[in-house]
């Protein structure tokens, strides 16, 4: 996918969009001791700025469209964005909630999905490899 323009590795910012916290329990593990997704060139960065990849979790509520767009907009070019979980992909059980936008997908591109509620951690670390190529 991106692996031959990111060279191996990916500064990737974390953005919860309205989730149940699910989903940043199991990002957790995939960047904890046991999963390590920083040995396959992954590392989460406090800054959009300094990011290459969003990892958007929940569903996009009212009140986190703009910042969303914002932060995506902060990213520099060859941003990629991943969607972790079903909220994030289709809205899940808040689907037509109202105060929900929609999912990451109707706010701003999505270049990569990592299905489940919550997805696994070894699910997400797969994701990343498929970024960084390795």
């Amino acid at each position: 996918m991106a692996a031959a323009e990111l060279a191996g590795s990916v500064q990737v910012r974390h953005v919860d969009a309205g989730s149940c916290n699910g989903c940043e329990v199991e990002i957790a593990s995939a960047f904890g001791p046991v999963y390590d997704a920083e040995r396959y060139g992954a590392r989460l960065v406090a800054s959009p700025r300094h990011a290459d990849v969003l990892l958007v979790t929940g569903v996009v509520t009212r009140n986190m469209a703009e910042p969303l767009r914002r932060t995506f907009d902060a990213v520099p070019e060859r941003r990629l964005v991943v969607a972790v979980g079903d909220c994030a992909r289709n809205c899940g059980v808040f689907a037509g909630a109202y105060g929900v936008v929609g999912a990451v997908g109707d706010v701003v591109p999505v270049d990569l999905e990592v299905p489940g509620c919550p997805p696994r951690p070894d699910a997400i670390v797969a994701a990343l490899r498929t970024l960084t190529g390795r």
